[in-house]
């Protein structure tokens, strides 16, 4: 296992660039999967944008890897602060599923929710329509 680094959401972007799926997935591999995740989402709450503030909601994230297992999150919002733990949600406001390589890219902001749901590549299950504004919380 690796020591994964804090990065920008930046920093990030950077990192996936121009990279296709197999290469993401290559690359969080030799990482470690579960220490890049968590990195994700301890500094996921370092991206909120003032959009945020005055927000709250529980999302529940479901990653799958390209072993087929899944790694789910929650995220709570509440008053432009972010809390994540490795854990189903009890009752989340939505649930977004996708693939290893398409969530480092929507968390990198090189991929559109809105865009990666219409091709099929983001399910989601809840208040569809607050999904909808969800990344506009992220800068």
């Amino acid at each position: 296992m690796s020591d994964v680094q804090p990065m920008t959401r930046q920093q990030l972007a950077e990192l996936i660039a121009d990279r296709d799926n197999g290469e993401i997935e290559k690359l969080v591999s030799d990482l470690g999967p579960d220490q890049v995740l968590d990195q994700v989402f301890d500094q996921m709450g370092t991206a909120l944008t003032d959009k945020a503030a005055s927000q709250s909601a529980v999302v529940q994230w479901d990653i799958t890897l390209p072993d087929t297992t899944t790694r789910t999150y929650t995220t709570r919002i509440e008053n432009g602060s972010l809390t994540s733990a490795k854990e189903p949600a009890q009752s989340p406001r939505v649930t977004l599923a996708l693939g290893l390589a398409d969530f480092m890219r929507l968390v990198a902001g090189k991929l559109d929710g809105v865009q990666a749901f219409m091709a099929g590549r983001l399910k989601l299950k809840g208040d569809i329509m607050f999904a909808q504004s969800l990344q506009s919380w992220f800068a």
